[in-house]
C-alpha cells in the first residue's frame, strides 16, 4: 500500500492540495460565484458553474502550495501541463460536487467555527498575541472582497471540508491487515549486485557532427535560454505610510498622559505571607495566627514554615520576593501596596484562602519624562496611525491597480511610492533575491507570468507579499526562451550524446549478461558484489529503481535475478539470495511507529473513493479544451 501511494501521488494531489488542506480558505470555492457571468464556464456540476477566473485562482494556489512544500526553486512549468490542468479541473469539480452534497445534507458551520478559523490564519496575530484587525482588513482587500464576503468564503470552504473530514475520522484498517502491511514493509532481502557503469563505455563513443545536430534539434528545450521579463513593481507598506504621518506635539503629549504608566518602572513590594487555604475554619485559624504574630512579630518566618499552606513560599519563611502590583491577585496586591514597611495585616481573603501579610521591602516606581520617551512615543503613534491608514489604503490600492491597469504610476503618486524597474525576472524567485523583497514572492511572480499580464501588459492584481505589504507589478518587456545555436553549446551536446549512447551500450551489455544468468549459464554468478542486506527503508546503496524492482521480484525460486536500466548511469543486475521476514518481536516494536502513517494512507484512499463516489452521482459537464487541459476520453 505504501508503494501504491508513492506511485500515485498525482491521483491524490488535487485532493490533498485543493480539497482537504484548509489553506484554500484564501480563495474560497464561493469566491467567484456570480462573478463575470458573461465568461465561459470550464465545467458545470449540477447547476454550479466553474468559471475561468476560479480555475486560474486554483492553479495559482496549487503552485503556491507546491512551492511551500518543495521550495521556491520548483519549476512552475512542470505544473502547467495539459495533464496538470486536467487534475486541477477535476479538483474543482470535486469541490462543487461535495458542496452540493453538503447543502443537501444540511451541513451547518457555526459563526464561532468561522471566527476561530480566521483567527488561525497565519500573520493575523500581533506581537502581543492579539488579533491584528488592520492586517485582516488588508488581507481581505487583497482578495478583492469585503469582510462579509471573505467570511462567506471561509464558511463555504469549511462546509465543503466537513464531509471529507468525517470520512477521514472514520478511516479503519483491521489489525491483521495492518500487521501484514508492516511485515511487507519491514521485510529484508539479501542481495548481490553487478553494475555496468555507463562511464566504462564512454571511450567507445565518437559522435559525428550529424548526431550532434540531430540531438540538438530533438532536445531543443534543454539548450534554451530561460524566459525573462523586465518588470515594474510598486509596494505599499505600513512603514511607508508611517513615514508620511505627521504627529503634532499636542497629540504626543496626550498619548503620553494616557500611557504614562508604560514609560517607567512600576513600584515593587517585597512581602512574606502565611496562607490558610479556604475552608470552614480558615478565617478563625488565620485570626489566631495573627494574634500570635502581633504578640511576637519575630515568629513570622517560623510560623510560615510550620503553618502556611503555600508550599512554594513556606520553606522560605513565607518570603515572596519583590513583585509588581499586576503580578498578584487583586485583594492581596491592594493590601500589600497600601501597607507600610514592617506592617503586618490580615486576614486578607483571596481566591486561594486567607492571607496574613508582612511587607519587608519597598522599591519606589520611577517615571520617565515626556522628553525622555518622545522618540518612542512618536514611533508608536506613527505605527498606530499607519495601521489604520494601511487598512483603508489596501482596498483603494487593490481597486486602483485593477481599474487603472495600464500603469502603476497612479498608485505610486497617490501614496508617494517608488516604482522600481527590475530586469531579468524569471518565473521563480532568484536564489539571491533578498528575503522579503517583492520579487522573492512566488505568488507575485506567478501573477507576473499570467496570460493577461504578459499578453496585454496589464498590472497584476494586488498581492500580499508579507504582513503589512501589498505589491503589484506589470511587465514592461517579455523575452521568450531562445534556443542557443549548436555552435555555442557543441561541447555540452557532445557530453550529453556520449552519456546517452554509453548508457545504451551499458544496457545492452547488462541485458546480455542477464539473459545468460536466467538461462543458467552464469555458474556461481561471478562479477557480483558481496552479499548485503537491504530493506525498503535501508537501501544500503541500491539505486531506488533497482530497489523497487527487487521488491517486486518473486522470491521463488532462488536465486532470482532482475535487471534495471539506470539511464545515463548505466545498468545494474540484482541477484536475490534470500528473504528475511521480521520477527514477531520486531513487528510489535514497529507497530506504533507505523500507526499514524497507516491511518493517513487509509484515510487518503477512503477520501479519494468518497470523492469519486460523489462525482459519479453528479451531473457533470466538462470543457477541458477551454483551459488547454488534456481531454480524457473516459470522462463523460
Amino acid at each position: 500500500m505504501f508503494d501504491s501511494i508513492r506511485k500515485h501521488q498525482r491521483i491524490l494531489q488535487f485532493i490533498l492540495l485543493i480539497l482537504i488542506l484548509p489553506a484554500f480558505v484564501f480563495f474560497g470555492i464561493s469566491g467567484y460565484e456570480g462573478m463575470l457571468a458573461g465568461d465561459r464556464g470550464v465545467a458545470k456540476v449540477g447547476d454550479r458553474e466553474i468559471l475561468q477566473p476560479e480555475f486560474d485562482a486554483a492553479q495559482r494556489q496549487q503552485i503556491d502550495q507546491l512551492r511551500q512544500m518543495l521550495g521556491d526553486g520548483v519549476d512552475t512549468k512542470l505544473f502547467d501541463t495539459p495533464e496538470a490542468r486536467a487534475e486541477i479541473l477535476e479538483g474543482l469539480i470535486a469541490q462543487k460536487a461535495i458542496a452540493a452534497q453538503a447543502v443537501a445534507r444540511n451541513v451547518i458551520v457555526t459563526d464561532e467555527r468561522v471566527r476561530q478559523t480566521i483567527l488561525g490564519i497565519p500573520g493575523l496575530k500581533r506581537d502581543d498575541g492579539g488579533f491584528d484587525d488592520a492586517r485582516y482588513k488588508a488581507l481581505v482587500a487583497s482578495r478583492g472582497v469585503t469582510p462579509a464576503g471573505f467570511e462567506a468564503m471561509v464558511r463555504g470552504d469549511l462546509q465543503v471540508q466537513a464531509l471529507p473530514d468525517a470520512v477521514t475520522a472514520s478511516a479503519f484498517m483491521p489489525k491483521a491487515v495492518r500487521e501484514r502491511l508492516i511485515a511487507l514493509q519491514e521485510e529484508r532481502r539479501e542481495v548481490r549486485e553487478q553494475r555496468f557503469a555507463a562511464a566504462d563505455f564512454a571511450a567507445r563513443i565518437q559522435p559525428t557532427d550529424a548526431q550532434l545536430a540531430a540531438y540538438h534539434e530533438a532536445n531543443g528545450r534543454v539548450f534554451e535560454t530561460p524566459e525573462s521579463a523586465k518588470v515594474e513593481v510598486v509596494v505599499l507598506t505600513r512603514d511607508a505610510l508611517a513615514a508620511q504621518v505627521t504627529v503634532s506635539p499636542e497629540d504626543l503629549k496626550t498619548y503620553y498622559e494616557q500611557n504614562k504608566a508604560r514609560y517607567g518602572t512600576p513600584e515593587e513590594r517585597r512581602a512574606s505571607h502565611i496562607l490558610v487555604k479556604t475552608g470552614p475554619e480558615a478565617k478563625a485559624k488565620a485570626e489566631q495566627l495573627l494574634v500570635q504574630l502581633k504578640a511576637d512579630p519575630t515568629k513570622f518566618a517560623a510560623l510560615a514554615k510550620s503553618a502556611s499552606d503555600d508550599p512554594g513560599s513556606a520553606a522560605q519563611g513565607g518570603d515572596l520576593g519583590f513583585f509588581a502590583r499586576a503580578s498578584m491577585v487583586k485583594p492581596f496586591a491592594d493590601a500589600a501596596f497600601e501597607m507600610k514597611q514592617g506592617e503586618i495585616r490580615g486576614p486578607v481573603e483571596s481566591e486561594f484562602g486567607q492571607h496574613i501579610i508582612v511587607v519587608t521591602g519597598i522599591k519606589p516606581g520611577a517615571e520617565k519624562t515626556f522628553e525622555q520617551v518622545r522618540g518612542e512615543l512618536e514611533r508608536e503613534v506613527r505605527q498606530q496611525q499607519a495601521g489604520t491608514r494601511y487598512a483603508e489604503a489596501a482596498q483603494a490600492f487593490t481597486d486602483m491597480v485593477y481599474e487603472q491597469s495600464e500603469s502603476l504610476k497612479p498608485v505610486a503618486d497617490k501614496w508617494k511610492l517608488e516604482v522600481r524597474t527590475v530586469d531579468n525576472v524569471g518565473r521563480t524567485p532568484a536564489p539571491d533575491a533578498p528575503r522579503g523583497s517583492p520579487l522573492a514572492s512566488a505568488r507575485l511572480l506567478s501573477a507576473v507570468y499570467g496570460d493577461e499580464v504578459l499578453r496585454n501588459k496589464r498590472n497584476t492584481e494586488a498581492i500580499e507579499i508579507a504582513p503589512g505589504q501589498l505589491a503589484a507589478a506589470r511587465v514592461v518587456e517579455y523575452r521568450a526562451p531562445q534556443r542557443r545555436p549548436l555552435e555555442a553549446v557543441k561541447d555540452e551536446v557532445r557530453k550529453l550524446v556520449i552519456a546517452e549512447e554509453a548508457g545504451k551500450l551499458a544496457r545492452a551489455a547488462g541485458e546480455a549478461r542477464l539473459a545468460e544468468l536466467k538461462a543458467g549459464k552464469g555458474g556461481d554468478a561471478p562479477g557480483f558484489s558481496p552479499a548485503r542486506t537491504v530493506s525498503r527503508n535501508a537501501p544500503a546503496g541500491l539505486a531506488q529503481p533497482a530497489l523497487d524492482a527487487l521488491f517486486r521480484l518473486s522470491a521463488e525460486p532462488l536465486p532470482a535475478f532482475v535487471g534495471v536500466d539506470l539511464g545515463t548511469q548505466g545498468y545494474t543486475i540484482v541477484q536475490l539470495v534470500k528473504t528475511l521476514a521480521p520477527t514477531p518481536q520486531e513487528l510489535a516494536q514497529k507497530l506504533g511507529a507505523y500507526e499514524s502513517q497507516i491511518e493517513r494512507v487509509v484515510s487518503q484512499q477512503d477520501v479519494a473513493t468518497y470523492v469519486e463516489s460523489v462525482k459519479s452521482r453528479s451531473k457533470i459537464v466538462r470543457h477541458p479544451e477551454r483551459i488547454g487541459a488534456k481531454v480524457d476520453a473516459k470522462q463523460p
